[in-house]
């Protein structure tokens, strides 16, 4: 698949809580080299792009992304409503689904994620750990 053609679904808890969002900066600066990262706002510090919509328009955006994402990478070390919504969706679209988890927060991992054999979980120490991650998960 060509690498420009691919279409990236990001997951980062924004009303779960926020203090991971500068590294779901990083993370999607990094990602944004292998495709179109579809939510890329999920790393604005202000989350500018959702403050003026509708929940129900955010729900029917998000899904539609979804639906044309190739691939989708979810943070979940922060836990997250919407993220696990997220992700329980894409599994049911069959999407490939790589879950990143930090060493130091795995415990708050839900069995509901860490359980599910349709999600390669990942669980990493640092930046640079993920990011060997996610290039090996893209590259599969």
């Amino acid at each position: 698949m060509d690498k420009k053609a691919l279409n990236i679904y990001f997951c980062g808890s924004i009303r779960g809580g926020r203090s991971d969002q500068e590294l779901y900066l990083k993370l999607i600066s990094y990602i944004k080299s292998f495709g179109n990262v579809l939510t890329e706002h999920i790393g604005e510090k202000e989350l500018k792009t959702d403050l003026h919509l509708p929940a129900d328009e955010i729900y029917q955006r998000d899904v539609e992304w979804l639906d044309s994402a190739d691939v989708v990478v979810a943070e979940v070390s922060t836990p997250s409503l919407g993220v696990g919504f997220e992700i329980a969706k894409a599994v049911s679209l069959d999407k490939k689904i790589l879950c990143l988890s930090q060493a130091d927060r795995n415990d708050q991992l839900s069995a509901m994620i860490s359980g599910c054999p349709n999600l390669q979980i990942a669980v990493y120490s640092g930046i640079d750990e993920a990011k060997s991650v996610i290039k090996n998960f893209i590259a599969e």
